[in-house]
């Protein structure tokens, strides 16, 4: 029993530089989105020449992006929170209520969207869904991602509900 909080440290700084990896990364596609709304707004007012593709490509990068960044975010606190009640209680308290939170109501709704994402994924794969707009883009890849980032906000989840057990607010980045 004595190794389960160096485990959890472990556990829990692994599980923060995953998903700070997978943040920086993700991030980068922002740009790329970008770029592309840019592209096409030049060709269609500068050169009268609109691309068919580039809203469908952004719309699905933006998709791609927001749900991606769901552990990042929920890594930096970043998410929003109503805190009426929990900022008058007691440091200790208030650590025990949020991980009351977790257990409540978090675990269960990010497992439901872990699975449901997972099945919802392998249908659109195993279909060959694509998009219905002038350009038929695979869907698929998008909901995988979809997938993928409620495994990566389930997993943040477990890391921050150790860290409130644990009494451990920030884990140094080079410890």
């Amino acid at each position: 029993m004595c190794e389960l909080p160096g485990r959890a440290q472990i556990l829990i700084k692994f599980i923060d530089q995953m998903n700070e990896f997978v943040g920086r990364i993700v991030s980068v596609v922002a740009v790329i989105f970008a770029a592309i709304i840019i592209y096409d707004v030049f060709m269609r007012y500068a050169l009268n020449d609109p691309t068919r593709w580039a809203f469908d490509v952004t719309k699905q990068l933006y998709g791609f992006y927001f749900v991606m960044l769901g552990g990042y975010a929920l890594r930096h606190q970043a998410h929003v929170r109503v805190d009426l009640i929990t900022e008058t209680l007691a440091p200790t308290l208030r650590r025990w209520v949020e991980a009351a939170g977790y257990v409540i109501f978090f675990f269960p709704f990010a497992w439901i969207f872990t699975t449901r994402s997972y099945e919802f994924a392998m249908r659109s794969y195993a279909q060959g869904e694509t998009t219905y707009g002038s350009v038929q883009l695979p869907v698929y890849p998008l909901k995988m991602a979809m997938a993928l980032a409620a495994g990566l906000l389930l997993l943040q989840g477990v890391a921050e509900f150790l860290k409130l057990v644990l009494n451990r607010q920030e884990l140094p980045r080079d410890a």
